[in-house]
């Protein structure tokens, strides 16, 4: 990575797969996570943890419940960066079920406080935080308190907070999804001086505005003082005696030594627009589990439809649930709906992504189309223990990188007053056809399938066949009647991305003018190189290894379609050896 000649040290908390951490390297070289902390409570499995690490390696790395961490173990830093999670309000739930920061997860607020508290003279000059879109709103009896106390707790700091509500889609992006980002200036900072007249900051001038032009709806600006304690604000806060009344904060806004500005917004955007369908990768590539069956298909029909519903409710009285139908499939000239984390699994789903291919089929979208929605690396959350409807969740969980990368340009350029380089942007195009990465695997990751063999086993049909071609040679070597084999793959970037190189267990070579007949478990799946048996050779390029042990044959060969690059194709073992049970 080519250095920078500024350095923005940034600490990165509920760091999740780290989609702060693509979006500000994308923005500038300058921007250096130095320590990052992901914990997940309540489960065993780090997944986002794993993933983290795999990514970006272990240096700087916390996995520990950050209400352990004391504020002297956490690096000074120049900008401290989270999307803290308060996922009471995420859009399948109801605004009246919102518990706001009062919420089990929400209290990680305090957490923010903590640290920027006890950091004293060395808190970071800047903040930048993500939320859901109803945090402005919450919670449902007391609307806006929630903001309120995040504003108040801040400007008792020493910072100067804007904040917009911004949906990816409306500014090019692929998905549409409503998210609030907050960037906080600690005074006497470079941007905190900057800052002057309030409503052209908002509107004209400022970080915001830079990086996400609106122009402001009529009649909706507003300006106010947040009084009191930190305790009179949560508990007096926009209080009604009538009922719950509308939160005073608009779409953006930006607060100083307390005093509120803020305005409702249309989003202004004449750039080009990514869709569904320009994320998509060819069909051919994507593995047999995310097609829907004709069987299936029915009772898709039925989630995706309007409908109404007889209810009952705990109090005992009956009412009529209703909702209207959702698209079907899912529009591919259009953003992609907002990612849920329940996007995974093959069970039918109102919420789920179904596109319908070229050749007439519907499926669901596999992960590193996910990934693509949210503007991640292709893999990016590929981990040999993270499963397919795990790393699902987890992009449901995600923001869109390239909302962050727009604000940290921005960022950049109101502290140096010059034009960010980065040698990390985020791609804005993908392949229909990808081809693995080899950068994506560090150390941690270098062997991907271990599966022991055993010895007495019983044949699996449900689990993943890998069929690869083999050159003619190589075909004696596959013949010779060997118990033990080893496959090398073309060089790592001709093979397909699209495989889940964790879910394979079982092999079968394709001999030219034959097709397929032996079959062999795949004990292990790892990244190495040629010159391991022919060393006089030299070809030390990256390559995928299987070490294959035989285990049967069939009859006779079997004539099978290599669909992915001719050379292979992902299935299930009964698919290919089911006729012959």
């Amino acid at each position: 990575m080519a250095k920078s000649k500024h350095n923005i040290r940034v600490v990165e908390l509920f760091a999740g797969v780290g989609g702060f951490r693509i979006g500000l390297e994308g923005a500038s070289n300058a921007y250096e996570t130095v320590w990052n902390n992901q914990w997940e409570p309540s489960t065993k499995h780090q997944d986002a943890s794993l993933v983290y690490r795999a990514r970006f390696g272990s240096k700087g790395h916390c996995n520990e419940d950050i209400n352990t961490i004391a504020t002297e173990d956490i690096p000074n830093h120049d900008l401290l960066v989270g999307g803290f999670p308060c996922q009471d309000y995420s859009v399948a739930s109801t605004l009246s079920r919102s518990g706001g920061i009062e919420g089990k997860k929400g209290v990680l607020w305090w957490q923010i406080y903590r640290i920027l508290n006890e950091k004293g003279e060395n808190r970071p000059d800047y903040v930048f935080f993500e939320n859901v879109d109803r945090l402005l709103g919450s919670p449902a009896k007391q609307r806006g308190r929630d903001f309120a106390i995040i504003l108040a707790s801040l400007a008792d700091l020493g910072y100067t907070v804007e904040w917009r509500v911004i949906n990816a889609a409306d500014y090019g992006m692929p998905q549409r999804r409503r998210r609030t980002y907050i960037v906080g200036y600690r005074k006497n900072s470079t941007i905190y001086r900057k800052v002057d007249e309030l409503q052209n900051w908002v509107q004209f001038d400022g970080v915001m505005a830079k990086a996400f032009p609106f122009e402001a709806k009529k009649g909706t600006v507003s300006e106010f003082d947040i009084e009191g304690t930190i305790k009179d604000v949560s508990d007096n806060f926009n209080k009604s005696k009538t009922g719950a009344a509308a939160s005073p904060f608009g779409d953006a806004g930006i607060m100083r030594d307390r005093h509120v500005y803020t305005v409702d917004t249309d989003a202004i955007y004449d750039g080009t627009c990514m869709t569904l369908g320009g994320n998509l990768v060819d069909e051919n590539l994507v593995p047999e589990e995310f097609f829907i069956t004709d069987e299936e298909l029915k009772r898709w029909e039925y989630e995706k439809g309007a409908k109404k519903i007889e209810r009952t409710s705990k109090e005992g009285f009956k009412y009529t649930f209703s909702e209207g139908g959702m698209a079907f499939p899912d529009y591919l000239d259009r953003p992609s709906r907002t990612i849920i984390t329940g996007e995974g699994g093959p069970s039918a789903s109102r919420f789920k992504h179904v596109v319908l291919t070229p050749s007439g089929r519907y499926r669901r979208l596999i992960p590193i189309e996910l990934e693509r929605l949210n503007m991640f690396p292709d893999n990016h959350t590929f981990h040999p223990e993270v499963s397919d409807g795990r790393r699902a969740f987890l992009m449901g969980n995600a923001l869109v990188c390239g909302v962050v990368q727009a604000v940290g340009k921005s960022l950049y350029r109101f502290m140096y007053d010059e034009e960010p380089v980065s040698t990390r942007p985020i791609d804005m195009k993908r392949e229909a056809e990808p081809k693995l990465q080899l950068d994506l695997f560090g150390e941690d990751t270098a062997t991907l399938v271990v599966n022991k063999p055993k010895k007495s086993y019983s044949l699996d049909y449900t689990k993943h066949l890998l069929v690869g071609f083999v050159k003619e040679d190589n075909q004696e070597y596959f013949l010779d009647g060997g118990q033990t084999k080893l496959y090398y793959t073309g060089k790592t970037k001709s093979f397909p991305s699209t495989v889940a190189l964790n879910k394979l267990y079982y092999f079968m070579p394709y001999i030219k003018g034959k097709g397929v007949r032996d079959l062999y478990l795949i004990k292990i799946a790892r990244i190495g190189n040629k010159a391991e048996i022919h060393p006089e050779g030299g070809d030390k390029y990256p390559r995928l290894v299987f070490e294959l042990e035989y285990l049967e044959s069939l009859p006779q060969y079997v004539h099978i379609d290599l669909n992915i690059f001719r050379t292979y194709r992902d299935t299930l073992l009964g698919r290919v050896m089911g006729d012959f049970v």
